[in-house]
């Protein structure tokens, strides 16, 4: 879908400049808040529907030099993805300027979320620039997918502080609730055999454990609100296949990292720690929150030692682990994200001051300590760069997908520790 990367080269000298720049100057200011929601306002827009009713939209697509909005021509100027992940960060954000405006925002995006709901309970993901839907394109189409479990997620996150009071908000997602069940609750727990390991058939799409995450998350909203009996089965069934996602231990590799799809780990979206520490809570499952804690404590460390990865794709013999492909480029922020929302929430979970640390070390990618070594997030903008393409060469677009994470990951560290010292996030480490 977005993993486009327009490969702007630039001179060594036009890098330096760019940075130069854009170097945060503020640092030795402890009262910084580096939650800046500038470009996130720029890519905000406010829209009138097909249905005569006033929408908000984010724009996918915002490009260098001059941010202005491009349209990718298969897909759409905006989407479900985008917009119920600002609705997700809007409804965690606990301060900004022109606060009464966040509200006003969250509520129109809603009503765009709504509008994007098909008659089968699962929704489309893109909206042409003449308002009309997308119906035809292969990530546009309404689905079992991401931009689904991602609207569940907003709707829940709106639920659970009642900003949106009209029905259809409940209507949608009891809705698509009803076909989850339907697809998933009775499914049989079959296992399949990929590259030497037993894998879960009853994720989506089949040992999806990345999407399976997303479910898992809005399911514990949803439970929380409703205390639906087959929620907590379904939240249940999904952890038991991201156990069998999980591979190695702590002294092996891959030192408990839950696969995302079949035999493959890739850093976007690889929300699988996160959601079986939530799993584990609602369950009140040590065994689940312990599975998430393996991961944290042994694979981010060694993932992090590495500079960071892209993918890595393995198998297995009976007794050894093999890497049979390994990326290291590009890194995007939606593969540090999920590792800091897993930290914190760990740190919550275990009072472990670690966790904390371990969540503003990874979060230092955004500042510099990266293979490309320079800030990606611009704290004086809002930006967050589309990624780092090689040790020598990033995309300066700055679109929403990468600035709504990078918002959501910092906004996840300083919410849960307001105390925390900007600067211990914003340094780079020489």
């Amino acid at each position: 879908m977005k993993t486009r990367f327009l490969l702007i080269m630039l001179s060594g000298f036009l890098l330096m400049l760019q940075f130069s720049c854009n170097e945060v100057n503020k640092t030795d200011n402890q009262d910084f808040d580096p939650i800046n929601i500038s470009h996130l306002d720029h890519l905000y827009a406010d829209v009138i529907l097909k249905t005569g009713a006033e929408a908000g939209i984010i724009h996918i697509y915002s490009e260098y030099p001059d941010y202005d909005f491009t349209i990718e021509p298969k897909e759409g100027f905006t989407c479900v993805d985008d917009v119920a992940r600002a609705v997700v960060f809007l409804t965690e954000l606990k301060s900004a300027p022109n606060e009464t405006k966040i509200p006003i925002m969250i509520t129109r995006m809603v009503e765009f979320i709504l509008s994007m709901q098909a008659e089968n309970g699962y929704f489309y993901n893109f909206l042409w620039n003449d308002m009309t839907i997308n119906r035809d394109y292969k990530t546009s189409r309404p689905e079992p997918n991401w931009w689904s479990w991602r609207a569940f997620w907003a709707l829940e996150k709106v639920a659970a502080i009642k900003l949106y009071d009209d029905p259809r908000l409940i209507n949608a997602i009891d809705k698509l609730v009803m076909n989850i069940k339907q697809a998933y609750l009775m499914a049989p727990m079959d296992l399949k055999t990929v590259a030497g390991m037993q894998l879960p058939e009853w994720l989506p799409h089949s040992a999806a454990g990345d999407q399976a995450a997303v479910l898992i998350i809005a399911l514990e909203k949803y439970y929380q609100r409703t205390h639906d009996a087959e929620a907590l089965q379904l939240i249940e069934k999904f952890a038991a296949g991201l156990l069998y996602l999980q591979q190695g231990d702590s002294n092996t590799f891959p030192y408990g990292a839950f696969l995302s799809w079949n035999n493959l780990w890739h850093a976007y979206g690889n929300s699988q720690a996160y959601a079986m520490l939530k799993a584990g809570q609602v369950l009140e499952r040590e065994d689940l929150i312990n599975s998430a804690l393996l991961e944290i404590d042994n694979f981010y460390p060694w993932i992090t030692e590495q500079g960071f990865l892209n993918y890595l794709r393995i198998s297995f013999d009976g007794n050894d682990y093999t890497i049979e492909e390994k990326e290291k480029f590009p890194q995007i922020a939606y593969g540090i994200r999920p590792m800091v929302f897993a930290c914190i929430e760990a740190y919550k979970v275990t009072k472990d001051e670690k966790y904390r640390k371990q969540a503003e070390r990874i979060a230092r990618w955004f500042s510099g300590d990266n293979p490309y070594g320079r800030p990606i997030f611009d704290p004086n903008t809002g930006r967050c760069y589309d990624g780092i393409i090689s040790a020598g060469d990033i995309n300066l677009n700055a679109g929403a997908e990468s600035t709504i994470e990078a918002l959501l990951a910092l906004n996840k560290i300083f919410t849960n520790h307001p105390k925390t010292d900007f600067r211990n996030v914003y340094k780079r480490t020489e």
